[in-house]
């Protein structure tokens, strides 16, 4: 096996292995795997579409904030995992109830870039409409140079 093909097939194993125990409730070994300077941008032009910088910045401000909103976790179910050198692609469906009764029922496409076994960047593409429409951000109310 070259060298590429066994850092593809790692870093495949690696994101195969955080979905099934986020499978079985368990959120630890996807935050190991956040790079402490890991970058999650969500692309597009609404409220969620932004950069979050840092691993207790995403672990924080972004990943704990949605779930504080959520009844639980959102259920993921994985439809295909791609994977290609460094890079790794989940297209997932997500179903979860928000506390205030409304379904959060999301499509999920997560790019992940890993570098030296961590989770450098992702790239989180999913209905931001949605999003916005079921969830609270809080940096979108927050006063100007707040």
């Amino acid at each position: 096996m070259n060298g590429e093909h066994a850092s593809t097939e790692r870093n495949r194993e690696l994101i195969e292995g955080i979905f099934d125990e986020l499978a079985r409730n368990n959120p630890r070994p996807f935050a190991d795997a956040l790079a402490d300077d890991v970058r999650w941008t969500t692309p597009g032009s609404s409220v969620w579409s932004r950069t979050f910088a840092g691993k207790q910045v995403v672990l924080t401000e972004l990943l704990a904030m949605v779930r504080a909103q959520l009844v639980e976790r959102v259920r993921l179910t994985v439809l295909r995992i791609l994977a290609d050198g460094d890079c790794v692609v989940v297209q997932a469906k997500g179903q979860a109830t928000t506390k205030k009764g409304k379904p959060y029922n999301n499509d999920y496409c997560f790019l992940y870039r890993i570098a030296d076994g961590k989770i450098a960047e992702v790239t989180e593409y999913i209905d931001t409409a949605l999003a916005s429409s079921a969830l609270e951000a809080p940096w979108a109310t927050a006063p100007a140079g707040a």
